[in-house]
C-alpha cells in the first residue's frame, strides 16, 4: 500500500500534472497534500507555469484520493473550486499507523501527541526532511518552488515495504528511510 506526499504547488500546472501522472502509474491509497496548492503567495515569485485554474482542473481528476491541509496561501475559494474540504490539521489512521498532517505554519510537532511509529507530515518550508526519531518527521519539500535544495521533490511511503523515498521531479530517488 502506497501513499503520495506533496506540498507547496503554488499554482504550478506542471506540479499538478506530475501528481496526476504519479497517481495513474501507482494507484495510491491516499495522496496527502500539505497546503499552498493554488496561489503563489505574496512573498513568492510565481512558478513559470503558474496557472491555478489548470492546477484545480488536474487535481479534480484525482480528488477522491486527496487529503488536503490548508496552507497559509490557501483560501476558501480553493475548496470551492476543487469541491474538497481543506483541513487546518488532520489525523489519519492507515494500517495501524497514525499520520498527523499540517502545513507547518501554525501547527508543529509540539501541537500533537506524537508517539512511537507515528508520522508527522508538514510542508511550508519548501525544504525536504526525512527524520526518524521516536516518530517519523517528513516534509516533501516543494514540487514547484524549492528553497535551499534545488530539486523539486515529493515523497512516496510504501507501507508494505516499510520504506519512505524522497524523489525529485524526474523520479530520481534522492533519499530513503526505512521504518
Amino acid at each position: 500500500m502506497k501513499l503520495l506526499i506533496a506540498s507547496d504547488l503554488h499554482g504550478s500546472r506542471g506540479a499538478s500534472e506530475k501528481l496526476v501522472s504519479l497517481e495513474n502509474h501507482f494507484n495510491f491509497y491516499k495522496i496527502f497534500l500539505l497546503g499552498d496548492i493554488g496561489y503563489s503567495g505574496a512573498r513568492n515569485v510565481p512558478p513559470i507555469d503558474y496557472y491555478p485554474i489548470d492546477v484545480y482542473k488536474n487535481l479534480n481528476e484525482i480528488k477522491d484520493k486527496l487529503v488536503i491541509v490548508r496552507g497559509n496561501c490557501d483560501s476558501r475559494v480553493d475548496e470551492y473550486v476543487l469541491n474538497k474540504k481543506f483541513y487546518d490539521k488532520k489525523v489519519f489512521k492507515i494500517s495501524g499507523y497514525k499520520f498527523y498532517l499540517t502545513h507547518g505554519d501554525i501547527y508543529n510537532e509540539s501541537s500533537f501527541n506524537l508517539k512511537e511509529n507515528d508520522f508527522y507530515l508538514y510542508g511550508h518550508t519548501h525544504v525536504y526532511e526525512l527524520t526518524k526519531k521516536e516518530y517519523i518527521v517528513l516534509n516533501p519539500g516543494s514540487l514547484s518552488l524549492p528553497k535551499i535544495n534545488k530539486e523539486k521533490t515529493y515523497i512516496i511511503i510504501d507501507l508494505t515495504e516499510r520504506e519512505i523515498t524522497l524523489y525529485d521531479f524526474d523520479d530520481k530517488p534522492l533519499k530513503t528511510l526505512n521504518f
